[in-house]
């Protein structure tokens, strides 16, 4: 150790020397242990942050170096690093190592925004902006010891999702953040609004939605039942918008579109979205939500299909996330199916009504 150094002046730098790979924000939004790293010792760093002083402690072991208020991506910083801490283990919010992506992003292992900070940074426009809330919901693992406080309010998951990133940010799936931003809300407008929102903007799929809403035990609030009601109303009509681009934009002929079919003077063989009598193909749109009755409607579907396949009749499922993710694939499908129906039996006559 190097005893010329010359002593800690009485009031320490406004800020601890630069450090080189750390971002913009990161100089700002700093810990104890890394000030005591570049040589700022806690009481030093307490002393700064007296009244008037220059600093100030955003959180526990978390120092914002400036006076006045913290910006939306301090408190984001803050609150990420706060969580990321861990008393037994050394802090998880590291410098990104070599080639590893954008040399200025921290890396935050384990610990992600989530609830309504993460669908503003996911940019779903009815959730409110960052500056007007109190709290910052982050996502952290069940055992993490870790208490919320000042604008970090923690939320624990048995399994953490994979963070996406958002404006630099780790953040839940949207799915995920709507769940947990649902489970702090009672205005039934509000929670329609964000998840309508959620699905029109193309954010995600209806289901995956219902699953973590079902996972987090709402769907037993009457407001999130409606909201969820509405949502697959609004979600099958998305599906079924596409449905009718696909067929159009892939030059597809024209089935009949929603129709029932039954047998002459029998029963009654389900709705189908789309049909083509002359090749008896079908397509089926598995709007599905996954609630407990999952199991149950599955080999309702399962049974429609094999009945309509003993009668001669091909049956494409599709789903909302593949008609969105990959239409040309589905449209091969179909089309495959309607070329392949010349080498087939000819199908049993059926009654086809309009739905």
């Amino acid at each position: 150790m190097n005893h010329h150094n010359t002593p800690l002046p009485q009031v320490p730098p406004a800020s601890p020397r630069p450090v080189r790979h750390l971002s913009e924000v990161q100089r700002r939004v700093t810990t104890t242990g890394r000030l005591r790293a570049q040589g700022v010792a806690p009481a030093d760093a307490d002393e700064q942050c007296r009244p008037g002083g220059p600093w100030q402690q955003l959180l526990p072991g978390v120092y914002l170096l400036h006076p006045g208020p913290p910006t939306s991506e301090e408190r984001l910083h803050a609150v990420l690093t706060y969580a990321g801490r861990d008393t037994a283990t050394p802090p998880p919010a590291v410098p990104v190592q070599p080639g590893s992506g954008d040399p200025h992003r921290p890396v935050y292992r384990d610990v992600m925004i989530t609830g309504l900070a993460a669908l503003n940074l996911h940019g779903i426009a009815s959730a409110p902006p960052l500056t007007s809330l109190e709290h910052i919901d982050v996502l952290v693992p069940r055992l993490r010891r870790l208490r919320s406080t000042g604008c970090a309010h923690v939320v624990r998951a048995t399994v953490l999702p994979a963070a996406e990133h958002a404006t630099g940010v780790p953040v839940a799936p949207v799915p995920r953040a709507l769940a947990d931003a649902v489970a702090g809300l009672t205005d039934a407008t509000v929670v329609r609004r964000l998840l309508t929102e959620a699905v029109r903007g193309g954010h995600c799929e209806p289901a995956a939605v219902v699953r973590e809403l079902s996972n987090a035990k709402l769907l037993g609030r009457p407001h999130v039942v409606d909201a969820v009601d509405s949502l697959l109303a609004e979600g099958r009509a998305i599906a079924e918008q596409r449905l009718y681009t696909m067929v159009r934009e892939y030059g597809l002929p024209d089935p009949v579109w929603n129709v029932d079919l039954r047998l002459p003077g029998g029963p009654h063989l389900g709705g189908l979205d789309a049909y083509w009598p002359e090749q008896a193909v079908a397509v089926e749109l598995d709007t599905r939500a996954p609630r407990q009755d999952e199991d149950a409607l599955w080999s309702e579907y399962a049974r429609k299909r094999e009945h309509l396949e003993r009668l001669g009749i091909t049956v494409v499922h599709i789903t909302p996330k593949k008609l969105r993710d990959t239409m040309e694939q589905q449209a091969a499908v179909v089309r495959t199916a309607l070329m392949a129906s010349g080498d087939r039996d000819p199908a049993a006559y059926v009654v086809v009504l309009p739905r």
